[in-house]
This record gives C-alpha cells, sequence and structure tokens, in this order.
C-alpha cells in the first residue's frame, strides 16, 4: 500500500472565513510526515477535520485503504487514529495506568457484578512501557510525571489503540533538549514499527532532522510536498510565507539610552530552589534579554517582578524612584505589562471574544462618568488595535479561541498597548508560532524600542536571544550568571553561563 492516508479534496468554511480550499494530504505508512504552515494556514482545521473534531463539507478520507468519515474523537481512536495535542491534559490524581485506560478498563466479576482488573491494567501498561523503552512505574501518579512523561503516556495510550497514524501538535513546546531527544527515540520505534506520524512543528531543524516528508500550507491551501532532504530552512520559510525572509529579526535603528527605568536589587524568593539575589537593570528603549535552561527560575523572576508571586526581601525603583509592588495592579500603575509564557493557561479568556480580550485590562477608560462601559468605544479601541497589529480575525465578536495561535498572542499585545506601558516583561513571546508571525512580534518589539519603550524578553531559543536583545541576562539554578553585551553575545558564551552553577555543582561532587 502506498499510502497509509489519503485526505483528497477537503474544504471546510466557517462564517465569512474558507478555512480550507480543496487540500490533498497523502502519508506513507511509516513514515514521519511533517506539516508545517504559519498560523492560521489551516493545519489544525485540516487535523480535526481528519480526527473528527470538525465535519468537511466536502472531500474523502481514506485510511488504510478505506473511506473513513469520523463524527467523533472516540470514533476516530476506534478506527486507528490518534491525536496527541499541544496542550496535555491528564487527569493528575489517577495512576499512569489509568491514565492510558481511561473509558475502556480492563474489568472481571460474575455476573452483572464488574470490578476493575487492577493487575492486568498493571501487566498490560508495562509491556506497552517496555515495547517503547519508556523507564516509567504504571503506579505513579500522572500529576508527578514531568511534561516529557506525560506526553509518553499519550502516545502509549495511542499505541494500545493499534494506532496506524498518530498527530503530534507542536510536542516539543514544552521539552528540554535531553527530552527531545528521547521523544525523538520515541518516534523513531513507532516507525520501525510500522506506525505513521503527522508531526506538526514550527522548529525548522527538528522537521529537518526527523522528517521523511514534508508538505507545507498557505491561507487554507496546500502549497506541496516534498522529500525532507530537498528541503533547506530557507526553502521551508519561503514557501511557508509566499516571500523570502532573508533577514530573521529587523534592524534595529535606535540607541538605548542611558536613563534606568527599572532596577532591581536583591530580589530572593521565599521558596526554596528559586531565584536567588537577583539584581539588574533596564534602561530606557533597551531590549534585555534573559536566557538560561528550564528550571532557571526566569519566569518566576519576572512574575515577581509583576507583583504576582511573593517575595522574601528585596527592592525595585522605576524611573529611579522606589516603589512597592505587591499585585500586578501596582506593576500596571508604575507602567508595565507582562505577557505570560502560556497564552491559552494564563493569557487569553478563551470564552470571551476579541473586542473582549483585547479592551479587558483598560475597562475603566472607556467607563462613562456613571460607571458604564461604552461599547462603541471599547469597539474602536479593539478595531484600532487590531488593524495596527494586523491581527488576522473574521470579526472583533468571533471567540478568540478560534484565532491561530500568532494571532491570538498579536491580541494579547494589543490588549497591552491600549495600557500605553512604559516597560513590557515578555515571556517566550513567539513560542508556538510561526516564521511569518514571529517577524511581525519582533518588529513591533523593535518599534516599541524605538519610541523609549523598555522591554525584558525571557526567550529559551538561543537565536532569537542573540537576534533581538541589546544585552543578556543569564540565569542558572535561580542565580544570576552573568551579563552579555556587544561582542561578548554568542550561543557558546551563552550556554556556558546557563550551566555555570551546574558545572561548579559537579565539580562540587553534587549530584544534579
Amino acid at each position: 500500500m502506498e499510502y497509509i492516508l489519503e485526505m483528497n479534496g477537503i474544504s471546510k468554511n466557517f462564517p465569512a472565513v474558507k478555512a480550507l480550499d480543496d487540500v490533498t494530504l497523502r502519508v506513507r505508512p511509516g513514515t514521519v510526515h511533517a506539516l508545517m504552515g504559519e498560523n492560521g494556514a489551516g493545519k489544525s482545521t485540516l487535523m480535526k477535520c481528519l480526527f473528527g473534531i470538525y465535519t468537511k463539507d466536502s472531500g474523502t478520507i481514506i485510511l488504510d485503504g478505506h473511506e473513513v468519515n469520523f463524527v467523533s474523537s472516540g470514533e476516530a481512536l476506534q478506527g486507528g487514529l490518534t491525536m496527541i495535542h499541544q496542550e496535555l491534559q491528564p487527569e493528575p490524581f489517577l495512576t499512569v495506568k489509568e491514565n492510558i485506560w481511561l473509558g475502556r478498563l480492563p474489568t472481571f466479576g460474575i455476573g452483572p457484578i464488574r470490578f476493575v482488573d487492577q493487575k492486568k491494567m498493571y501487566a498490560d501498561s508495562l509491556a506497552f512501557l517496555k515495547e517503547l523503552d519508556m523507564d516509567i512505574d504504571p503506579n505513579r501518579l500522572a500529576g508527578d510525571l514531568s511534561v516529557s512523561q506525560l506526553q509518553a503516556i499519550e502516545i502509549v495510550k495511542a499505541v494500545t489503540y493499534h494506532s496506524k497514524v498518530i498527530i503530534m501538535d507542536e510536542p516539543t513546546s514544552s521539552l528540554t533538549e535531553h527530552e527531545v531527544e528521547t521523544l525523538f527515540k520515541i518516534i523513531g520505534e513507532l516507525r520501525s514499527q510500522g506506525v505513521s506520524i503527522i508531526y506538526i512543528s514550527h522548529k525548522m531543524e527538528e522537521i529537518l532532522r526527523i522528517s521523511d516528508e514534508v508538505s507545507i500550507m498557505r491561507d487554507g491551501s496546500m502549497v506541496g510536498t516534498w522529500p525532507a532532504s530537498e528541503l533547506t530552512t530557507d526553502l521551508i520559510i519561503s514557501r511557508m510565507v509566499g516571500r523570502d525572509l532573508k533577514n530573521r529579526f529587523p534592524p534595529r535603528l535606535n540607541k538605548v539610552e542611558e536613563d534606568v527605568v527599572l532596577s532591581v536589587s536583591d530580589y530572593t524568593s521565599p521558596f526554596p530552589h528559586s531565584f536567588k539575589n537577583i539584581s539588574f537593570e533596564l534602561k530606557k528603549g533597551e531590549i534585555l534579554g534573559i536566557g538560561g535552561l528550564v528550571g532557571a527560575q526566569r519566569t518566576e523572576l519576572i512574575e515577581a517582578v509583576f507583583g504576582i508571586r511573593s517575595l522574601e526581601k528585596g527592592s525595585i525603583q522605576v524611573d529611579g524612584k522606589p516603589v512597592k509592588i505587591t499585585c500586578p495592579n501596582d506593576a500596571m500603575a508604575c507602567g508595565m505589562a507582562l505577557l505570560t509564557e502560556e497564552r491559552r493557561k494564563t493569557g487569553i479568556f478563551p470564552v470571551l471574544s476579541v473586542q473582549e480580550n483585547i479592551v479587558i485590562s483598560s475597562l475603566r477608560q472607556f467607563c462613562s462618568k456613571l460607571g458604564f462601559i461604552q461599547d462603541r468605544r471599547c469597539k474602536e479601541a479593539a478595531s484600532d488595535s487590531t488593524k495596527r497589529l494586523s491581527v488576522k480575525t473574521p470579526s472583533l465578536s468571533t471567540p478568540i479561541s478560534n484565532l491561530s495561535g500568532g494571532n491570538q498572542q498579536k491580541a494579547l499585545f494589543a490588549r497591552w498597548l491600549i495600557t500605553e506601558p512604559d516597560i513590557l516583561l515578555l515571556d517566550e513571546p513567539t513560542r508556538g508560532i510561526d516564521v511569518g508571525s514571529k517577524y511581525e512580534i519582533y518588529t513591533m518589539m523593535v518599534d516599541l524600542a524605538s519610541q523609549g519603550k523598555s522591554i525584558i524578553m525571557i526567550s529559551s531559543e538561543t537565536p532569537e536571544l542573540i537576534g533581538m536583545s541589546d544585552r543578556i541576562m543569564v540565569m542558572c539554578e535561580g542565580k544570576k550568571a552573568g551579563e552579555l553585551t556587544g561582542e561578548e553575545i554568542g550561543e557558546e558564551a551563552i550556554m556556558r553561563l546557563a550551566t555555570k552553577y551546574m558545572v561548579s555543582q559537579q565539580n562540587e561532587g553534587v549530584a544534579i
């Protein structure tokens, strides 16, 4: 059989939007097939039509030689298709084995009285875990596992359904380098067993390394499919966005001023294994990058600056004046804004519209003297912001959850820009979005800096840190490992600082 999966002429329309236009996707058995495209290109919609979450308007789907038309995810699972979503949703208070077999627990009993067969569930789970070379105790609580282990459990669950095709949506977005290697090893084992993987990611290096074939979508249509060996990063980008992006980062035309707008001194968390004795300054018009490995406590530090986390000790000055920040309202009153790391969990309000998400932090601006919210003014502000930031949305009343990741992120930028902040704290501002949207956000950051705004940017992508930062502060094990400026900035220098205290502890014989 040449193809395990064929999606032919798939179309899907939403009100005022043609999401998919005659899309064809063909996947070979036992291969990793990458599906790429900008946010909003139609990748997720295509996969949801395949998985039975959406009903396609036209086209046919052939799986393992038989035409299928799944009307629910449960039916898709039974039909040999599994989808591992970017946002994992395990049941944390259940064990590994219970998460694997949830909804189909093995039972035994006499007559109508049935009992869960714990021994069989344990044995079957252990067998599947060993088959994929995973050293995880089936009796462990899911809530005690790392993100990579939770992903592994989802993969085991897919194998127990005897899935012929597994869809993985941004599987490495929250993984460390070591965890990525573990995932790739598992994918290799699945491929050797004849399982096909549809791999959705924006990370070019991963795609070129792990994929057999690459399909690229743009504006709801399929641009084409190529062997991964024939592609380069530049070719993928040009085919995704329809234009060449020769420079990944926009040029910086302005110079950083010497005025210090933010001064943090001796910030220390009351919790063990968190940030300790951190001091740094931020200058007017500067983009200060904060680098470090997962667990370096970068997010925790910035959340403390914004008043979300408590302090054991430390002081802060804004524009040379001491201030006390104990909650986000205090930080906003000092001209700060925080774009959080997890937009789906702590950024957007998914049940609210685009307009409501944009104006929600500025409602006082749009109130009448009697305290009533003036919808007309809210609509004008939201409309101006979406046009200014090129937020692609069918309408302002569209639920923000219907937007692509890149457009959700730009809507969150719009929310904070309405508050007219002087200091922006950006935690992983381009995580999980495509190269085109990344460039738009980079351009936005450069424009803000040229207007005299000051930016702190946390990023786990070293090229992004180097390409966008005027200065880089690197953290390791909750401590400030050092700062880099000018010609000092480089990948080796960043990694050396990011592992500074790990190396010293290893030299002292302390296990990491």
